[in-house]
């Protein structure tokens, strides 16, 4: 298989918080939306996300499982400005031993959202780098 591109679609009651939340947070620009069906490209590589209300009988998301993992260059800044906006920590910023400086928060529909910025891994998890 030669995949072109891998995102992310949640089947939402929510469609219209979370395109909110993703353009006011992380700068997210609307590709498309017909109202049901929204897809939105953030950052500057090319990742895309989409949320779409259940058509049928598709259940929708229950916002456990999954983490969405946004590489930034400055994580601190990050986390200034997101709580300065008023959002709430989920997981504190913190320096990790397998190699990043990161925080989460939560997303309109329980998503967990993790920022972080490459960091150099302790001895302990730099030998599980390939």
């Amino acid at each position: 298989m030669n995949t072109i591109e891998l995102s992310t679609c949640f089947c939402t009651n929510n469609v219209t918080a979370c395109k909110q939340f993703y353009q006011r947070y992380f700068s997210a620009k609307i590709t498309f939306d017909c109202g049901w069906y929204l897809n939105m490209s953030i950052g500057e590589a090319g990742a895309t996300i989409q949320f779409m209300e259940p058509q049928g009988e598709m259940e929708t998301y229950t916002g456990t499982g999954i983490t969405l993992n946004f590489q930034v260059n400055d994580v601190d800044a990050e986390y200034k400005r997101l709580m300065d906006a008023g959002l709430q920590e989920a997981m504190p910023l913190e320096d990790h031993p397998w190699g990043d400086r990161g925080f989460s928060v939560i997303d309109p529909i329980g998503t967990s959202v993790y920022i972080y910025s490459d960091r150099e891994p302790s001895e302990e998890f730099s030998q599980f780098y390939v």
